[in-house]
């Protein structure tokens, strides 16, 4: 993160020091090691995976106008929209130019397709926000874009560097990609859930800005003529009153909406754990197996 340039390691270390699980470049170094590779590349490569993750963070919260990342105040809200887009523009950056020094054409290709897959599951987010048309399908596309692709990559380029089998090189992206899915439907439940606050993040952020997620597509999807106008008035006129996400976590306990959301993550993770059947046991795989069941259990 350095640059002769202040306010790029003041702003970047900020958001760095929020914290965070830092599951992605987690992913990448397990899956090089339990890939049986012994050498350092992987360390520069989940910087990199990290660093693109923190870009769309810096990014996401100046679309979403958010003040608050993990109960702190975003860098957004404390430096402006400018200086946050712009330093995440330098990390992406930065995490190409970890990729290069890495020299491998494979991983680049992977981490760059990854990249350009997020932007498009921003936009295709963005297209969805305010819409409760917006029907299952092309919500799971949204997150598959823009959550579970990193996943993938992080942990497909682990059997890249340790130059395994095309098969092996497979099932680890089919495990970062049902975690990555799994991982996100498990964060849109807790926005409506109370188990949020114990996590010190706020509940309905969600519903604050107006996204369509799994609970609000099932919502809609079951509702009658009278909380379909709620959901409409809430989530597309973006008319909201006090009193209004209690109704809105009632309607979704209701119609059962977050247990169904909770139940396809679960899916997600059962099709992760078979994919990593092509890998001996171990310890690394178990940590990796250990990572999937919090991802889903965080719900409880």
């Amino acid at each position: 993160m350095q640059s002769p340039v202040a306010l790029i390691p003041q702003l970047a270390g900020h958001i760095i020091a929020a914290g965070g699980k830092r599951l992605r470049p987690l992913l990448t170094l397990a899956s090089a090691r339990m890939c049986g590779y012994q050498g350092r590349r992987h360390i520069g490569l989940a910087a990199s995976v990290e660093f693109i993750h923190t870009a769309t963070l810096l990014h996401d919260d100046v679309v979403d106008e958010s003040e608050l990342r993990r109960g702190l105040d975003t860098a957004n809200s404390l430096w402006g929209n400018q200086a946050s887009v712009l330093v995440g523009d330098f990390l992406f950056s930065r995490a190409f130019q970890l990729m290069v020094a890495d020299g491998s054409m494979r991983t680049l290709e992977i981490l760059s397709n990854a990249s350009a897959i997020i932007s498009e599951g921003e936009v295709h987010q963005l297209i969805t926000t305010n819409d409760t048309d917006t029907n299952e399908q092309a919500y799971l596309e949204v997150i598959e874009g823009k959550t579970a692709a990193l996943f993938a990559a992080a942990c497909q380029i682990g059997a890249v560097m340790a130059e395994r089998s095309a098969d092996e090189e497979q099932a680890l992206r089919s495990f970062g990609t049902g975690l990555g899915m799994a991982f996100q439907l498990v964060d849109d439940v807790l926005d409506y859930s109370a188990k949020q606050e114990a996590l010190g993040k706020t509940v309905g952020d969600d519903f604050r800005e107006g996204k369509i997620t799994l609970p609000v597509v099932l919502a809609f999807e079951r509702a009658d003529a009278d909380e379909k106008a709620f959901w409409r008035r809430c989530l597309e006129e973006m008319d909201q009153r006090e009193g209004d996400l209690p109704h809105a976590m009632q309607l979704l306990q209701k119609h059962d909406c977050l247990n169904d959301s909770l139940e396809r993550a679960r899916a997600y993770g059962r099709n992760a754990r078979t994919a990593m059947d092509v890998f001996p046991d171990g310890e690394i795989k178990q940590a990796l197996i250990d990572a999937l069941d919090f991802s889903i259990e965080r719900a409880y």
